[in-house]
């Protein structure tokens, strides 16, 4: 039997998106933007994180908002209405993640208002949006209480490439069988840098924390 020629596209998408992310991180450096990739799975609590970390630092950074759905705008009319930052919303025509050429979109409408801090809220998933880089200079995470503490040693990718995971829903500990030492071993051994900050977004309870770090990074990117 003859061969044929085989052309790994999965591979060359990637190869083509890790190009545009570097440009993208490149330029953004040079502007002074420091963007952050939020991910998580649906429901872990992206845009009321979202909503107490920039109410903490809105009077210090001038803060753009791209909130990342299959369809609706109910997060992006939420983060405006909540906090006053510009938010745009960005539709993915089916697709479960932003890759770079997508967040530059998003960029293009944000950087008129000269912001220095940009947030991407991904699309909620814990599997495709850990595979392309979307050009952001951090990555976070958030992973909620009820999920379970054995989640970094099913989506490995995820956790491996989180610069810091936010614990949420902390508040419900005593409800669920979550083991908080195991949580933070099992992501520290995917990924031994990472920082880990417990939360909950709800009461408020370590968004400072969260949001201290947030500015030493910012600062670090000047």
């Amino acid at each position: 039997m003859d061969k044929v020629k085989v052309i790994e596209i999965k591979r060359s998408v990637y190869e083509s998106n890790d190009r545009e992310a570097d440009k993208l991180r490149s330029e953004l450096k040079e502007k002074g933007i420091f963007l952050l990739n939020l991910m998580s799975s649906p429901g872990s609590g992206k845009t009321t994180t979202l909503k107490q970390t920039i109410n903490k630092m809105k009077d210090e950074f001038t803060i753009g908002v791209m909130e990342a759905d299959i369809d609706s705008d109910v997060d992006a009319i939420t983060i405006a209405k909540e906090t006053g930052v510009k938010s745009i919303q960005l539709h993915t025509g089916g697709m479960c993640h932003l890759d770079a050429g997508m967040t530059r979109q998003g960029l293009d409408e944000l950087i008129d208002s000269k912001i220095d801090f940009a947030i991407l809220e991904n699309v909620g998933n814990l599997v495709c949006p850990a595979e392309f880089d979307t050009g952001a200079t951090k990555n976070a995470m958030i992973l909620s209480v009820p999920e379970g503490h054995d989640k970094p040693l099913k989506y490995p990718l995820m956790f491996s490439i989180c610069d810091v995971v936010l614990i949420n829903k902390i508040d419900v500990m005593p409800y669920f069988d979550f083991d908080m030492d195991e949580c933070i071993k099992n992501i520290k051994y995917r990924n031994p840098k990472a920082e880990v900050i417990p939360i909950c977004a709800k009461t408020g309870e370590g968004i400072d924390k969260f949001a201290a770090w947030l500015k030493e990074q910012i600062k670090a990117n000047i």
